[in-house]
């Protein structure tokens, strides 16, 4: 629609960062699309040229998560870490398209420096009635009486799908799509923390520095028990090549490995706190 303003720097991903930067200075607002796995190239022009300067940068990291095929230079498992780091950065992890269109419109209003991650895979649409997209708001989609599945981006669709199956099963878990990473849903994760007997995140990343940490940071800073929570994502190792969905089956992070991990939690059958997922090999 605007051919005019579109600029491809080539694979010089500081370079873009920097060029943006100068762009926003100028009273612009533009929008850095780089892949997940190489925005970490441009980690001090992010720091020095972005968050420092608190300039309206929106960077589109794609090929966030599992690359499947790509293998463990092109998965994008670290963003959340090192994003979050950065004072006046917004980090937004969309749970589907619907939420991705309007992180977008909503990034662009903002007024200073913002992330959204988004996967390399098709794009999926949550049916029902939507919340609208507000800075640190998460979205409820069910209050569950004996679990909450806190669902941080590309895998909300995983979580319905295992919460509706624990449901059938007569186990009342309730699913809340995390939106922001940061700034978190101060009032939501008090209640989830404080009302749940067991609570399960998930992520499609490192789960070191990842959501998972950032909750139980919060947690913490808020005097708040965290023993019954359990982190869902990556282990601390390298994640080799293979198909998407065989990989997330592999680290438990699909809806079969959701389902078992809160069979387990619910029937005191694992310690809730500890690392889940794959253990490193």
């Amino acid at each position: 629609e605007f051919p005019d303003r579109f600029f491809d720097v080539g694979i010089c991903e500081s370079h873009a960062v920097a060029f943006a930067a100068g762009q926003a200075k100028a009273g612009m607002r533009p929008i850095v699309d780089i892949y997940s796995t190489f925005l970490q190239r441009s980690f001090d022009q992010v720091f020095q040229e972005v968050a420092l300067q608190n300039l309206p940068v929106t960077f589109m990291m794609d090929r966030a998560g599992l690359t499947g095929p790509d293998g463990p230079t092109h998965h994008g498992v670290f963003d959340i870490g090192y994003m979050r780091l950065f004072p006046n950065m917004a980090v937004m992890a969309p749970g589907d398209a619907v939420d991705l269109r309007e992180m977008v419109d909503f990034a662009i209003e903002l007024g200073s420096p913002c992330s959204i991650r988004y996967p390399k895979c098709n794009a999926v649409e949550i049916e029902g009635e939507r919340q609208p997209v507000e800075l640190g708001k998460s979205e409820v989609f069910h209050w569950g009486h004996d679990g909450m599945i806190v669902a941080c981006g590309t895998l909300l669709r995983e979580c319905l799908q295992a919460a509706q199956t624990l449901r059938e099963e007569g186990l009342d878990v309730g699913v809340v799509n995390v939106r922001f990473i940061k700034p978190l849903d101060a009032e939501v994760m008090r209640r989830v923390l404080a009302e749940s007997q067991f609570v399960v995140t998930v992520e499609e990343g490192q789960l070191m520095t990842g959501f998972g940490s950032a909750l139980l940071e919060f947690a913490n800073d808020e005097g708040l028990s965290a023993t019954h929570v359990r982190r869902l994502g990556l282990p601390d190792r390298f994640v080799e090549h293979g198909e998407r969905g065989e990989l997330l089956a592999e680290l438990k992070l699909d809806a079969t490995g959701i389902v078992r991990t809160c069979r387990e939690l619910a029937d005191g059958e694992v310690t809730v706190g500890s690392h889940s997922t794959a253990a490193a090999k």
